[in-house]
């Protein structure tokens, strides 16, 4: 059964007063309602495209299981849906290993996934697991237009030092607070920016090109990087640390058979995969349910 719940499109404000306690979408799982039931599991995803299209993936492989699917899509950032899958409302939700760790210890070191993973491990809470880690990743970047490049001279984070302060930065609002953020760019490189613009993720790129920012926080598997001849800032010092695609589960909630499901995407997915799909739903436009089930098809899958 494919079912999608009201949170889909759920502006952000709203989900805030989830967090915070207003008016609760969840509140009748507090009388047994909303939350995922026995054999079934609700799969949630941030709010901007690739974790929405990851989310279908997923999603899609654990129904072709016969494993019945509640879909709750572009719920907000991290600060909003990690306590939900915490306390159970919902069951699975496609994370980054190394964005979660920061999120959990903004101290925690870089590493690789292995190291990153065993880090996650260590620092959930009780309950909270998370699954095999795909190779496909996505990380956070500094990125550029090649315009700004050449007059800069800019190739690698540690470049910005001597003249980020006559720039200004885009990204999405939580990327200024974060230590795989403007903190860290601070800390590690010596970089501050003269300006931070909080921003949607989708207006990021227009932004750049428009010159109404000089640098962004996109996604590596961003495709408009490529499309617009974008230049990611390589990252010497490994801030970004590994981020890789990794189930986030909370146990009770996840049998053998919807793991086995997760594990198996994870397994097939690569960041070229990852990519190609996000520029089907970004560029050209096309339905992430669609493109995610053609995927799983072509991976027998689903």
């Amino acid at each position: 059964m494919h079912k999608r719940l009201a949170l889909i499109g759920l502006p952000l404000a709203a989900a805030l007063l989830t967090a915070c306690g207003g008016s609760d979408p969840y509140a009748e799982d507090e009388e047994g309602g909303g939350g995922a039931e026995a054999g079934s599991v609700v799969i949630g995803s941030a709010d901007f495209p690739e974790s929405t299209l990851l989310a279908e993936i997923y999603g899609r492989a654990m129904e072709a299981e016969g494993v019945d699917v509640t879909y709750q899509l572009s719920i907000g950032s991290r600060e909003v849906y990690y306590s939900q899958i915490e306390s159970g409302n919902l069951s699975v939700f496609p994370e980054y290993n190394g964005a979660t760790l920061a999120y959990l210890d903004d101290e925690a070191p870089s590493g690789n996934s292995e190291e990153t993973n065993a880090l996650v491990a260590e620092a959930l809470p009780e309950g909270l697991e998370i699954l095999d880690s795909s190779s496909a990743e996505n990380k956070d970047s500094v990125t550029v237009t090649a315009e700004i490049a050449r007059e800069h001279d800019l190739s690698t984070l540690a470049d910005l030092a001597d003249v980020a302060g006559e720039l200004t930065l885009g990204g999405p609002p939580e990327f200024e607070t974060r230590q795989q953020g403007v903190v860290g760019l601070a800390d590690v490189y010596g970089v501050e920016f003269g300006e931070y613009r909080s921003l949607e993720v989708a207006l990021l790129t227009q932004a750049l090109m428009d010159g109404d920012i000089q640098a962004a926080n996109l996604f590596t598997t961003d495709p408009q990087i490529a499309v617009e001849g974008l230049v990611v800032l390589e990252d010497p010092e490994n801030l970004f640390g590994a981020q890789n695609i990794t189930p986030l589960i909370n146990g009770e909630q996840v049998d053998e058979t919807a793991r086995g499901a997760l594990n198996a995407v994870s397994a097939a997915l690569t960041t070229e995969a990852l990519t190609s799909l996000n520029e089907r739903v970004v560029v050209q436009n096309e339905n992430a349910a669609d493109v995610a089930q053609e995927w799983l098809e072509q991976e027998g899958l689903a």
